[in-house]
């Protein structure tokens, strides 16, 4: 059987929100300024990916 797309595009999305998270927490623990701009950088590139996943999420909608 094949894996239902919108099922696996959810699933990557919620993976990426809670790395986006897991980042932004990271950033504001940081002590040094390069550790905190490390983790701000992979926080935009998850958030990146959550919204690329998000309007793939709209492609695959069957409603429309």
């Amino acid at each position: 059987m094949t894996p239902d797309p919108q099922t696996e595009t959810e699933t990557l999305r919620g993976a990426q929100i809670a790395r986006e998270r897991e980042e932004r927490t990271a950033e504001h623990a940081a002590v040094q300024p390069d550790e905190a701009d490390q983790h701000g950088r992979r926080a935009e590139k998850a958030a990146y990916l959550r919204k690329k996943l998000e309007e793939r999420a709209e492609s695959e909608d069957p409603a429309e």
